[in-house]
């Protein structure tokens, strides 16, 4: 299941880099910070096959497999070009297969501690916002829990693309959900008033956006006051690689079915994710864990140390 994570030779290429003193800061200005980051990627993957050809053996053919499947093509979805119909269209599958498949549910279930851990210590609601959410599933899901009081929280879902923020928002009011959604550019969070946000999730989209941009986001999410970030997308593995599409094919539209070729083969690894925080942070307070079929990246910015205990608070 892990093959494709090559850890060992991805550790590897890290340390590499730290002792060359090539590992960047995060105190530069953000186009500095995104250039940094993807740069220091590309060393990291190029260093990591090199670590991993002289490893040879059961090190090497990972990266063989590495080096057909991954690709930087952007997705259909994220093409300016696509008519905002279309793409509205893609992203409602997209929240449509994540029911099916019932992981909606769990990123409700995987964000409740550290929601409730945040609402009781500050004694209020919990300030969620939702990067990229699309047509806001998850947005919306949060947005009931609240309503029916399993949760303690205010949430607020934003998107780049506005016809998506316009649908969520209007399927919130047609259900009463105590949700809102809002134009935001998920790179550019210095749009945000301070202290907006207590905790920032994005989900299922992780792989849209490069290295640099993550770091941008979780850097954002710091300087706007945020206590912590939690990103959620799929791990990385020969098993998704094939099943994504597979799943993404049976909604019937060959643009979705497509995006999830893509998708599959853009999952960030484990030690992509660690070292894109600790860029991002200049720290390491953060963890990346798996939660099959996911990979959870959990950042402090609060002092309080990241442990899977906070994710499992409540």
């Amino acid at each position: 299941m892990s093959m494709l994570q090559q850890k060992t030779a991805a550790y590897e290429a890290i340390d590499t880099l730290r002792r060359e003193g090539r590992f960047p800061s995060c105190n530069v200005d953000p186009g500095q910070l995104e250039k940094a980051t993807d740069g220091f990627m590309a060393d990291m993957r190029r260093l990591q096959s090199e670590a991993a050809w002289k490893l040879g053996g059961l090190y090497l053919l990972p990266e063989l497999i590495q080096s057909v499947l991954r690709t930087d093509a952007g997705e259909l979805m994220d093409d300016p070009s696509l008519p905002a119909g279309q793409k509205l269209r893609m992203t409602r599958a997209l929240g449509r297969q994540s029911g099916m498949l019932q992981l909606t549910e769990s990123f409700v279930d995987l964000l409740s501690p550290i929601i409730t851990e945040l609402s009781e210590r500050n004694g209020r609601d919990t300030r969620v916002l939702e990067l990229a959410a699309g047509a806001g599933s998850l947005s919306l899901a949060l947005g009931r829990a609240a309503m029916d009081g399993q949760l303690a929280c205010r949430v607020t879902g934003t998107d780049i693309v506005e016809a998506y923020t316009l649908a969520a928002q209007q399927d919130a009011m047609q259900e009463g959900i105590p949700a809102e959604f809002r134009t935001l550019d998920a790179c550019r969070m210095d749009t945000l008033e301070q202290g907006s946000a207590d905790l920032v999730v994005i989900a299922q989209s992780l792989h849209h956006f490069s290295p640099g941009q993550l770091a941008l986001m979780i850097h954002g999410a710091k300087e706007a006051g945020a206590s912590a970030f939690i990103g959620l997308d799929g791990y990385r593995s020969l098993l998704l690689a094939a099943g994504v599409p597979l799943v993404a094919a049976m909604q019937g539209i060959w643009e979705f079915a497509l995006d999830g070729l893509t998708s599959a083969r853009k999952f960030y690894t484990e030690p992509e994710l660690d070292a894109v925080a600790e860029i991002a942070t200049a720290g390491r307070n953060h963890l990346v864990l798996t939660r099959w079929p996911l990979t959870l990246l959990f950042v402090r910015f609060d002092g309080i140390r990241a442990t899977e205990a906070s994710l499992e608070y409540a």
